[in-house]
């Protein structure tokens, strides 16, 4: 799945009112030269389609495991082995609380659990949700596996409150990405 010497990165997408901010991360990607491709949870084409990632990213979009039908290699399995990075923007509750559970009821969640490459994590929800004691204690058994977390960010949030919750900021998101992919490439 990667092209010559480009890293390669996932950007995993939730359901999330968030998730159109998501298309600007995946654009920005393919603009500083990375292989980017996207995998949606079902809830996230709720907010957006599979289409507009599959137009910003120029490779498909995996919104099913049932549905890979090229050769005999799963999909999934191929795009957690060729990973540089796997980033979950947005993530939300639910989606943290499966990867600090290790359940694989998506597409996602099976690359998760399957890839060796780092995760980046940019949640976005409901503050009361961030603060919630079992968000914090999946936030903590991530970090302990090596998850590392990049905001969320305070503000004005989707469901009328103000306060901790936002997707951060997308320019960040990338920098930090940059980041990590430089020190996997030169330790």
């Amino acid at each position: 799945m990667t092209t010559g010497h480009k890293s390669t990165i996932i950007v995993g997408v939730t359901g999330s009112i968030a998730a159109y901010k998501s298309a600007d991360l995946v654009s920005k990607l393919v603009k500083r030269n990375y292989d980017v491709f996207v995998v949606m949870t079902q809830g996230a084409q709720e907010f957006v389609g599979p289409l507009t990632f599959q137009t910003l990213s120029r490779n498909p979009v995996m919104t099913s495991v049932f549905g890979e039908k090229e050769g005999w290699r799963p999909g999934h399995i191929d795009l957690a082995d060729c990973a540089d990075l796997f980033i979950v923007a947005p993530a939300t509750a639910n989606t943290i609380a499966e990867l600090a559970t290790g359940l694989a009821d998506n597409p996602l969640t099976e690359i998760a659990l399957a890839t060796l490459a780092p995760l980046l994590i940019a949640p976005a929800m409901n503050g009361k949700m961030w603060l919630h004691p079992a968000t914090k204690a999946n936030v903590e058994t991530l970090k302990s596996r090596g998850a590392q977390f990049i905001g969320p960010g305070e503000g004005m949030l989707a469901c009328g409150y103000e306060g901790i919750g936002r997707l951060w900021n997308v320019d960040e998101i990338v920098q930090r990405a940059g980041e990590i992919i430089a020190t996997r490439k030169h330790p």
